[in-house]
């Protein structure tokens, strides 16, 4: 359940009476009091919904309480991506609106953008509610085009050229994300250990350097009535690098009608209602899009099962120590990060 305030009250991660004023202050038409609500579903940056006296809508974005990654919640340098992305390229994102690098308004720094009318799609069933299947092959079509425009956009022209080194993108991509794993793992996982080593020993060569999301899918999208992405969400894991780690993450959130096997995640994502595409063709229209070979793409889906189990792992340790703002079924999270462990292992013994 969302946690929502009442009559400009504090909850959870909002300090109402200082963030109100700030508000007030900084954003173009924004009239307080202000009813804050926590948006359901976060499990990294906490969201947050805040509706105006006069109805209108705006969402703050703020770290997790406690202490953690910084360069994974860095409000900074989330704002400068949206703020440059919406401003200088035809990628859609909410505009950025403000903020705020005072912690002492809030305990942590936060950012401020538009609210953006549409549907978080996120599984099946709502998307066969939603959309018919002519439509979700709109759907597909569109998400497909967004990261194919994002991948073609010259980081250096548009301000983004200092977000991240732009070699070296796979070996610092394991080193950054083993490193997170031993420091926030909960037990010992052997197929994490293989799986590393093969991605190492298996290393393809990177090939130009690209703004990379991190974590594209539907899921993290805003889709219009129209069938069309209205927003591309969550910029908090951006860099520049490979942008196939994007192609090999969407895959690995693809799924085919009646599929047996693969990731719980793929199983129930939206694609699985039909009426998409298939990944083939997902694949040949995001090389034709981009003229990049996407043929190796199972090594990069191998990749990114074993980046994901390391930042679920690190997200389920940061509910067992309470700075999530709720709790949360550790039982179901370990299932879920030995199953993207062993989905890894068995692409990467593919490629061998």
């Amino acid at each position: 359940m969302s946690e929502v305030s009442t009559n400009g009250g504090d909850i959870r991660g909002i300090h109402a009476a200082p963030v109100s004023e700030w508000l007030a202050k900084h954003v173009a038409g924004a009239r307080p009091p202000f009813r804050f609500e926590l948006i359901a579903g976060g499990h990294s940056n906490l969201t947050y919904k805040v509706t105006a006296a006069d109805g209108e809508l705006f969402v703050l974005r703020r770290p997790p309480m406690g202490a953690v990654l910084a360069t994974a919640h860095d409000m900074g340098r989330e704002h400068k991506i949206i703020a440059a992305i919406g401003a200088k390229t035809d990628v859609p994102v909410a505009p950025a609106l403000g903020l705020c690098d005072d912690a002492g308004v809030n305990d942590a720094p936060f950012y401020v953008m538009k609210f953006v009318t549409g549907y978080v799609i996120t599984d099946a069933t709502t998307v066969a509610r939603l959309f018919s299947p002519e439509k979700r092959n709109e759907i597909g079509a569109s998400l497909v085009g967004v990261l194919a425009r994002l991948h073609n956009v010259d980081p250096d022209a548009i301000g983004l050229g200092d977000l991240g080194r732009k070699e070296a993108f796979l070996p610092r991509q394991l080193n950054r994300w083993r490193t997170q794993w031993q420091k926030s793992k909960t037990r010992e996982l052997r197929a994490m250990e293989e799986v590393h080593d093969a991605l190492v020993a298996l290393m393809p060569e990177q090939h130009g350097a690209t703004i990379v999301h991190g974590d594209y899918r539907l899921g993290n999208c805003i889709t219009s009535d129209g069938a069309r992405i209205a927003a591309v969400l969550d910029w908090e894991l951006c860099t520049l690098g490979d942008p196939l780690a994007d192609v090999g993450y969407l895959m690995n959130n693809w799924a085919e009608p009646g599929e047996v096997g693969g990731s719980a995640a793929a199983a129930a994502s939206p694609s699985a209602a039909g009426g998409f595409q298939t990944r083939a063709e997902v694949l040949a229209m995001y090389s034709s899009l981009t003229g990049r070979d996407a043929s190796n793409v199972d090594y990069y889906r191998a990749f990114q099962y074993w980046r994901l189990a390391a930042i679920v792992e690190g997200v389920m340790a940061r509910y067992l120590k309470g700075v999530m703002g709720g709790k949360a079924d550790t039982d179901a999270f370990r299932a879920q990060i030995d199953g993207l462990a062993n989905s890894a292992l068995t692409l990467v013994r593919t490629l061998r």
